[in-house]
C-alpha cells in the first residue's frame, strides 16, 4: 500500500492538487441538469461518502504512481492487460478515466469494442480480441472483454449453451497462454446493489447529459438481474483461476471504488522508479532575417469568452 510520507516530494502534490482541482471538480461534476429534488434523494442515501479532499489528494498520490508503472513499462517492455466487467452502471467507465487520465495514450490505450459483424461472428470467439491485446512496453484496458459470452451473451440469449460452454472450456487455457507469454493480466468485477443501479440508473433518465449511457441493453439488464446474477457466479466458478484470478470492487460509493481499485491494481504490477536524465530546454535559435507572415483573420477561430 502506498501512503502519504513527509518526502519533500509531497510539496509538489500539494502544488498539483491546486493546478488540478478545477480539472478534477469539471470531470466529477456529474450533476448538472440534475433536479434538486433527485440530487437530495442520491445524496440522502449516501450519507457516509468519501469527502472530495480526501478523494481528490490520494486519486493525485494514485495518478502519480500509475506514471511510475507506465515509465516502467515502457523502459522494461512489460505487457499489462486489464480486464474490466461489472454490472451497468458500476463505475468501471469511471475508473478507467481515472486511470488513464493523466497517462501517455501511445502507452496507455482503452479497447472498447461494439457489437461484432457477421464476419466477426464466424470467427473464432476470441479472434476479434487477439489484435488488442499489448505488445513490449504497452497498458491496455479492456472496457468490457471476452467475458461477454459469459454475462450479456449468455443472458440475452446472443450465444447459444453449446457456445458459452465452449466458451468456459477455452477462457481458461486462452489465459493461462496469455500469462505464459508474459502478459500482466488483471481481472476486475465491479459490483453494486439492486437498489444502488436502480437509482442511478433513475439518475441516468433525469439527466440529458447522461442518458446516451442508458441503452435499451442497460434497461433490459435491469428486469433480468437475478439472470445476470446467476450468470456471474457461474463465470466466477468457471473461470477463476490462480493464474488470473478474479477481483471485486464493491462500488456503492464511486470515490472509494476507483481508489480501492487503482491501490489495488499498483500492488500487482512489480514496478519500480525508472532513473531519467536530467531534461535541459535548449536555447532558441534566432535568424535576423526571417520576417514572420501576418495571418488572415478568418483563419482565428472567434474569441468569444
Amino acid at each position: 500500500m502506498i501512503r502519504d510520507t513527509d518526502d519533500p516530494s509531497m510539496e509538489w502534490l500539494e502544488a498539483e492538487l491546486e493546478d488540478s482541482l478545477d480539472e478534477d471538480v469539471e470531470i466529477e461534476f456529474s450533476e448538472p441538469m440534475l433536479s434538486m429534488e433527485i440530487r437530495k434523494i442520491y445524496k440522502d442515501q449516501h450519507p457516509d461518502m468519501l469527502d472530495r479532499q480526501t478523494y481528490f489528494r490520494n486519486l493525485l498520490r494514485l495518478q502519480a504512481e500509475l506514471i511510475k508503472v507506465q515509465d516502467w513499462v515502457e523502459h522494461t517492455g512489460a505487457k499489462v492487460c486489464i480486464l474490466m466487467e461489472g454490472r451497468d452502471s458500476a463505475g468501471k467507465g469511471g475508473v478507467i478515466k481515472r486511470i488513464t487520465q493523466r497517462l501517455n495514450p501511445r502507452v496507455a490505450r482503452v479497447v472498447a469494442l461494439p457489437a461484432p459483424s457477421r464476419r466477426e461472428q464466424s470467427q473464432w470467439y476470441f479472434q476479434r480480441y487477439v489484435p488488442h491485446l499489448p505488445a513490449g512496453g504497452e497498458i491496455v484496458l479492456f472496457d468490457r472483454s471476452w467475458y461477454n459470452r459469459a454475462g450479456v451473451e449468455r443472458v440475452m440469449g446472443f450465444a447459444t449453451e453449446d457456445q458459452v460452454e465452449q466458451f468456459f472450456q477455452d477462457v481458461p487455457e486462452f489465459e493461462r497462454m496469455l500469462v505464459r507469454s508474459g502478459i500482466i493480466l488483471l481481472k476486475y468485477w465491479f459490483s453494486i446493489t439492486d437498489e444502488e443501479q436502480q437509482l442511478r440508473f433513475l439518475m441516468r433518465i433525469h439527466d440529458p447529459m447522461k442518458q446516451w449511457k442508458l441503452s435499451p441493453m442497460d434497461l433490459e439488464s435491469r428486469i433480468r438481474w437475478e439472470q445476470y446474477t446467476k450468470a456471474k457466479e457461474d463465470m466466477f466458478f468457471r473461470t477463476n483461476i490462480p493464474e488470473a484470478p478474479w477481483y471485486i470492487v464493491e462500488g456503492n460509493d464511486k470515490k472509494r471504488e476507483r481508489l480501492n481499485c487503482i491501490e489495488h491494481l499498483l500492488s500487482k504490477i512489480p514496478y519500480h522508479d525508472i532513473p531519467h536524465e536530467k531534461v535541459t530546454l535548449p536555447d532558441r535559435r534566432y535568424n535576423p532575417d526571417y520576417e514572420r507572415r501576418v495571418l488572415p483573420d478568418e483563419l482565428y477561430v472567434p474569441k468569444i469568452y
